[in-house]
């Protein structure tokens, strides 16, 4: 494989905007990479767009890429509609770095956006709902016993009342998941309400964030339940948003910059429908290939963005990673090891629970956020000198497992 470079970033702020279409989406964060990176859109030899639900949204489907890029003057190359739930636009990165280190090509776009707030909340949920196993989801929905094919514990323990209605079933999902952590490790709900604190208060200095104002601990224990131990300060809002990249070959990129961002690790992989033990998951079988991929351990990694779909989820998947021992999850919140100045910065963005979750558009969201952090230019969100970065970004589920899992490691 050829090296491969990170030369140009880009994104929108996430948010709900009913004036913007998903051609302006790309337009915006596509423009801005392509901006960043100091070429010309003829200098572009393919690109990867990574979607979700815009077919259920916008009824938009089959040839997005080609609808969105064509409208912005980018036509003829070859184009890849790339969807995998949450992890669509990683994915996307995934195919594109593959295809530059096989040396097929030697600078390539990648956006990954999505058009996901509706004023019918039902219809996001329902577009969200999606990326499960739909006869599981009928099932539960339902009542049905044939949930027990899907799920390898008591269904009533996992989805409450209102489930895939008044919000999203995921939401059920991670808190099951997250009241066995709990009780494994000594977390409560406190320590993820201190979590959200952290999240909020850097989303307050991120221009991109959809969410921008600090909070108390108070607020976000007070700020509405959605399924025990979340409350709704603690849960990724639905939004809109785009976010896209520039990357090159290493001589390729040697004409535009002389400050690249290498990409040392790109790993995909797929979750498995039936487990009995929860702590076998994704996150814990993805990242030891990711790191062994970029020759470190997770000890090297000085700043991430991890898949927050819920603040209890930053913890999870840092202990997953094997970045934070389990033990020490209490401490590492209580002493504010997670923030932006602490020994091991994580989401600085403010991650998915504050900057937003347009589930298309997130992997790449996570990228744009690491490259500055490399680059040094993420201004009031800036970790002191990181030299490797790493992104987390998971979609869908399988069981309960998520479905899919794309990590990436950097270094400047």
């Amino acid at each position: 494989m050829r090296d491969v470079a990170v030369i140009g970033v880009g994104m929108t702020r996430f948010g709900k905007f009913l004036d913007k279409g998903i051609k302006d989406l790309v337009r915006e964060s596509s423009e801005k990479a392509i901006e960043d990176a100091g070429i010309g859109k003829k200098d572009i030899e393919a690109a990867y767009v990574g979607s979700a639900a815009p077919g259920l949204m916008t009824g938009q489907e089959m040839i997005k890429a080609q609808v969105t890029l064509s409208a912005m003057g980018i036509d003829e190359i070859p184009m890849y509609n790339v969807e995998n739930a949450c992890a669509s636009s990683s994915t996307a990165f995934h195919l594109g770095w593959a295809a530059v280190g096989a040396g097929i090509y030697d600078c390539v776009l990648i956006n990954g956006f999505e058009k996901l707030y509706d004023t019918d909340k039902i219809k996001s949920f329902m577009a969200l709902g999606s990326a499960v196993d739909v006869d599981m989801l009928n099932a539960i929905l339902s009542g049905s016993e044939e949930t027990q094919k899907f799920i390898p514990v008591e269904s009533e323990k996992v989805f409450g009342k209102g489930s895939g209605k008044n919000r999203s079933v995921f939401m059920d999902m991670y808190a099951f998941y997250t009241k066995f952590i709990m009780e494994k490790y000594g977390l409560t709900q406190e320590h993820f309400a201190k979590i959200a604190v952290k999240s909020h208060k850097n989303g307050a200095i991120n221009p991109h964030a959809q969410h921008q104002k600090a909070v108390t601990l108070e607020e976000v224990l007070n700020s509405g339940d959605v399924s025990f131990p979340l409350t709704r300060m603690m849960c990724s809002p639905v939004g809109d948003g785009g976010a896209a990249a520039i990357i090159c070959s290493k001589e390729k990129a040697a004409q535009f910059t002389n400050k690249p961002v290498w990409v040392e690790a790109s790993v995909l992989g797929s979750g498995k429908l039936v487990t009995d033990d929860v702590e076998d998951n994704i996150t814990s079988r993805v990242g030891p290939k990711a790191f062994e991929m970029a020759g470190i351990g997770p000890e090297d990694i000085d700043v991430i963005e991890v898949h927050d779909a819920t603040s209890p989820s930053e913890i999870i998947n840092l202990i997953d990673l094997g970045i934070c021992p389990g033990e020490d999850a209490p401490k590492w919140i209580d002493e504010g090891y997670m923030e932006i100045d602490g020994k091991h910065p994580s989401n600085p963005s403010g991650g998915l629970a504050t900057k937003g979750h347009p589930i298309g558009a997130t992997g790449c969201g996570q990228i744009y956020e690491i490259v500055n952090q490399l680059r040094g230019t993420a201004g009031k969100r800036q970790v002191k000198d990181p030299k490797v970065g790493m992104t987390h970004n998971g979609g869908g589920i399988l069981g309960m497992d998520a479905a899919a899992m794309a990590m990436h490691i950097f270094k400047r």
